[in-house]
């Protein structure tokens, strides 16, 4: 596992040595961040269920100006935090559920919320809604929400902007109804 691109771009990520922790593939991230592309640069982005840390660490390579990691494993938080210190780079993280992350940063807005639960959690429509509950996408921000393929998930008050199928997931955009 490495960032893709950017100012930490080719640059080794700690090995992931837990079952349970699913990075994302360094195809799928890099396919995430050059549809990215025009609204990384200086972007407040959430990393909610950080795991690895690797795909909010991809978007600060890329230049987001910040990103919050959330996660409540405290095993993901230790993985996410050796990655930041590896490569020098200060940032805030949570060691939450996401229900109380979410309501700590109440009041605070992003333009990038990475939404990446464990698959079959059924913790998506949850999550999202704590996300619209808390008002923390900018008005004209983006969900970027990683799924199996065989996962239905309701994304109301959403609306899918696009969606891609890497393999066993799928990768879908969300931006508010207006």
């Amino acid at each position: 596992m490495k960032v893709c691109s950017g100012k930490y771009g080719g640059r080794k990520l700690a090995d992931n040595k837990y079952e349970h922790i699913r990075p994302t593939a360094d195809i799928v991230k890099q396919a995430i961040f050059n549809r990215l592309t025009d609204e990384i640069v200086g972007a407040q982005v959430l990393d909610l269920f950080c795991g690895t840390g690797a795909l909010g660490i991809e978007a600060l390579s890329r230049g987001a100006k910040e990103v919050v990691f959330a996660d409540k494993d405290k095993r993901s938080l230790m993985l996410t935090t050796a990655n930041l210190k590896s490569l020098n780079i200060h940032a805030k993280t949570i060691n939450a559920d996401f229900e109380i992350a979410t309501k700590y940063l109440k009041g605070q807005k992003f333009d990038i919320i990475l939404l990446d639960p464990p698959y079959k959690s059924g913790l998506y429509e949850k999550a999202l809604a704590k996300i619209i509950e808390y008002d923390l996408l900018n008005n004209d921000g983006v969900v970027v929400c990683e799924q199996d393929k065989n996962t239905e998930i309701d994304f109301s008050p959403f609306y899918v902007e696009a969606e891609k199928r890497y393999g066993i997931k799928i990768v879908s955009y969300l931006r508010l109804k207006r």
